[in-house]
């Protein structure tokens, strides 16, 4: 898995991480990533910069292919707001869930899970789909409508390439409705 491959893991890792026994409720939420390192760079300014870039090419296609790119989102779970900041519907069920999804598909569960008031930590060690495996932990603090979350990851792929990363996360309440956002893929 290339890095482009890796970092999406990760973001999607941090973001349905989320979605487990931190204090989440079901509706509607809005992540922005705070912070992106990988492998000792900083990625913060350029994935906001790439998600004004995208925003701006969205805007300037016609209605009907942006119509179709924002349905896609939407039907994967996610909704993208421009600067950084996605949508996420989350079930009631995964809102009641007392361990913490590490990946989207719900393939890598954590080997540890710890609370202590409303402070979540947990660890990871997981195969990666394709080879390769991925350790890290994570932590999480709710402030009612606001979670906030670091996560920290290596990932060992097929290759035998490293790859370090550290992101951190807001997510922010918005409602009880999800609109036109289907839900987050629950684990299996």
């Amino acid at each position: 898995m290339h890095r482009a491959g890796v970092t999406g893991l990760i973001v999607l890792a941090s973001a349905a991480a989320f979605a487990a026994g931190f204090g989440l409720k079901p509706g509607l939420w809005e992540m922005h990533i705070v912070k992106q390192v990988n492998d000792g760079h900083d990625m913060s300014a350029q994935l906001a910069t790439a998600s004004s870039q995208m925003q701006q090419m969205l805007a300037s296609v016609p209605a009907d292919q942006r119509a179709r790119v924002e349905a896609a989102m939407k039907q994967s779970g996610t909704s993208s707001l421009g600067s950084g900041v996605v949508r996420l519907c989350v079930t009631p069920e995964m809102a009641n869930r007392d361990t913490p999804i590490v990946d989207r598909d719900g393939h890598c569960q954590p080997s540890s899970v710890n609370r202590s008031g409303n402070r979540t930590t947990f660890e990871f060690n997981c195969k990666l789909q394709g080879g390769g495996e991925m350790t890290g932990k994570g932590e999480s603090e709710n402030s009612g409508d606001l979670i906030t979350m670091k996560v920290d990851a290596t990932t060992h792929t097929a290759s035998g390439a490293t790859h370090v990363m550290h992101t951190e996360n807001e997510l922010k309440y918005v409602g009880a409705d999800c609109g036109d956002v289907k839900p987050l893929t629950p684990p299996k």
